[in-house]
């Protein structure tokens, strides 16, 4: 089967809910696993990468949750096939780089991914909407105490886990949470945010994790440390950091409504009338503009909009996405030119932004 015929399509990717999904769009547990007396990837020859990947592809395809899943080897997807994945965060920036000796296994719903070979022998994540920490974590839970009855993982009994990057060595676990934060970035609280959570031992990133840029007003927070702490330990220390922050934007939106309404329906209003009408964009402008407009949104501007509407440009309007649309290779003028296109169709029916009359109100929804 294709990549393709077997991703569902975005709206139905975007279209699954969670609780507070107006801030929080996606929740991840990830765990980080080798076998024993094997060199890691970036230290093996590429037959011994091909011998482990073997291995571990087969117990995990026999897995019952991927049952009716998908798996491929890394060489045999395509460029645009890779970066599609990464931007559904099915896979990392790094693991689209990999060749002869990787793979991709996926569940048929796309919640589970197991990634093969990449920096790890097996990095392995549960991805659910809204904030469900706890629910992600029992499913790969799940998937990480039936493997370890069939594969023998490097285990000390004095460090934990043992992974190719010391940061991961102990419970091998990374947790994170992918923010929409428009309210704090407009409100100028946003790096006052990321200090307390970074002293606080957790790392704010942008869109893709380690070294990304926060396009459209997205953030990844996760644990920095896995060495010390228990899994639930690390989770419910993520959990209260990322409710904190989710009562800071609420209140970000709230103080801007009170204090400067204008500005914020300047805002919203620009980033409509530009989405709208606009013959050439690129793919950082309408992150941006997309991420003002779901703000929009939320405080009731649009009320003939549905969020899984906006969500779903979020992602067709990307790369990869858009490249798959139209098929054939485009240069990155025409990208923004068939993005543009796209936008102004969208929005045909896309009423001018309201204020209401209170929008404070909103706030008391969410």
């Amino acid at each position: 089967m294709k990549l393709h015929e077997f991703l569902p399509p975005v709206s139905q990717a975007v279209g699954c809910v969670g609780p507070n999904d107006w801030v929080v769009l996606s929740t991840r547990v990830r765990l980080a696993r080798n076998l024993r007396s094997n060199l890691f990837p970036d230290r093996a020859k590429k037959n011994d990468r091909i011998r482990v990947c073997s291995i571990i592809r087969k117990e995990v395809e026999a897995l019952p949750q991927m049952a009716g899943g998908f798996a491929e080897s890394m060489e045999s997807l395509s460029a645009v096939e890779k970066q599609t994945l990464v931007e559904r965060h099915l896979i990392s920036r790094e693991h689209a780089m990999r060749g002869a000796g990787s793979a991709l296994v996926l569940s048929k719903d796309t919640s589970l991914s197991v990634m093969i070979n990449e920096e790890d022998h097996l990095r392995m994540q549960s991805l659910k909407p809204g904030m469900q920490l706890q629910e992600a974590w029992v499913a790969i839970d799940e998937v990480d105490t039936a493997l370890s009855k069939t594969l023998d993982f490097a285990f000390s009994d004095e460090f934990g886990y043992l992974t190719a990057c010391p940061t991961n060595v102990g419970t091998g676990i990374r947790v994170s949470a992918m923010l929409h934060l428009p309210g704090l970035v407009l409100a100028e609280q946003i790096n006052r945010v990321i200090q307390a959570a970074n002293e606080l031992g957790l790392a704010v990133r942008g869109l893709y994790g380690e070294g990304t840029e926060a396009l459209g007003n997205l953030f990844q927070v996760s644990n920095q440390r896995t060495l010390g702490q228990t899994e639930v330990e690390i989770i419910e220390r993520v959990g209260k950091v990322v409710n904190n922050i989710i009562e800071n934007e609420k209140n970000a939106r709230g103080l801007l409504l009170q204090n400067n309404p204008k500005m914020v329906y300047n805002h919203i209003g620009r980033a409509y009338g530009i989405l709208a009408n606009a013959h050439s964009i690129s793919s950082k402008e309408t992150m941006n503009l997309l991420s003002l407009f779901r703000l929009g949104f939320d405080l009731g501007f649009f009320p003939g909009v549905q969020r899984s509407f906006i969500d779903e440009l979020f992602m067709v309007t990307q790369p990869a996405h858009l490249q798959a649309r139209f098929a054939g290779k485009l240069s990155a003028e025409e990208r923004d030119i068939r993005r543009a296109d796209m936008l102004r169709e969208a929005f045909r029916n896309v009423e001018r932004p309201s204020m209401p009359s209170d929008p404070t109100s909103s706030l008391d929804k969410t």
